[in-house]
């Protein structure tokens, strides 16, 4: 049976009509799949309405008590449950959580300097097999935790690599508000195997977002995960689509043999 983690952006999941249609694509979905979400955007927006200013390093949000505070209350509370409510209302057994529980993903602090960003250094895929293997529908926030009770803020994108590689998922799904990955010339590229992604990195076309994205696809491929999927949340039916085969957004392989 196929094996399917999905991440979710967080802008993906601010509209509830985005929401509840990518949710039903889930919920129609056969086979064992467990979703990674995001939700930046909501987090700040949260901040910036009690005054608080978000402050990011190389892309990373400086992790402060406050911080904290709407990473549980907002990233692992609403954005989480409405979620898994949209998942529900679809027809799925959807099951709300963070890597906190049963030590799903555990962290240490990255930089001192960052605050309580972590990186992951385990991932336990027990608890996701138990409830994909009942029928449930495993739904991760990107926190996580680790042995002496400390909370972290971890980046979404790694999250999804650790859980997809502790699954052994089949293939990993990145669901984003853009196209696909693009070449020098500003189009979308249907394959690309992993010395073509690091070359798009190592001659400045990829960066930013684009760029973090690949290193995460990299780090999936090199942990087990046959195929990684760069496309756009938006797309209609772009699970049913992906999952067909078709060239939607950038599917990248570990090399040529396996684009065949």
């Amino acid at each position: 049976m196929s094996r399917v983690l999905i991440k979710l952006g967080g802008t993906l999941l601010d509209a509830a009509d985005s929401r509840d249609r990518l949710a039903a694509q889930i919920a129609a979905l056969a086979g064992e799949t467990v979703v990674v979400h995001g939700g930046g955007k909501q987090m700040t927006r949260y901040l910036a309405e009690r005054g608080v200013e978000s402050r990011f390093v190389n892309g990373l949000r400086v992790t402060t008590p406050e911080t904290i505070d709407a990473l549980l209350k907002v990233l692992a509370g609403t954005v989480n449950h409405e979620l898994v409510a949209s998942l529900n209302r679809a027809g799925a057994r959807a099951v709300g959580l963070s890597g906190i529980d049963a030590f799903l993903a555990e962290a240490e602090q990255m930089d001192p300097a960052l605050g309580a960003v972590g990186r992951i250094v385990s991932a336990n895929a027990a608890l996701a097999e138990l409830l994909t293997g009942n029928g449930y529908l495993p739904v991760v926030a990107c926190v996580a935790g680790d042995r002496q009770g400390n909370v972290y803020n971890v980046n979404a994108d790694q999250m999804a690599v650790a859980c997809a590689t502790a699954f052994r998922a089949d293939q990993l799904i990145f669901l984003t508000d853009v196209e696909g990955v693009l070449d020098g010339a500003h189009s979308v590229q249907p394959v690309l195997t992993a010395t073509e992604s690091e070359a798009l990195m190592a001659s400045g076309v990829a960066t930013g977002g684009m760029q973090a994205k690949l290193r995460a696809a990299l780090a999936a491929l090199a942990g087990g995960v046959p195929q990684v999927h760069i496309a756009p949340g938006a797309a209609p039916r772009v699970l049913e689509r992906l999952l067909a085969g078709e060239a939607l957004g950038t599917r990248i392989l570990m090399s040529e043999v396996h684009a065949v």
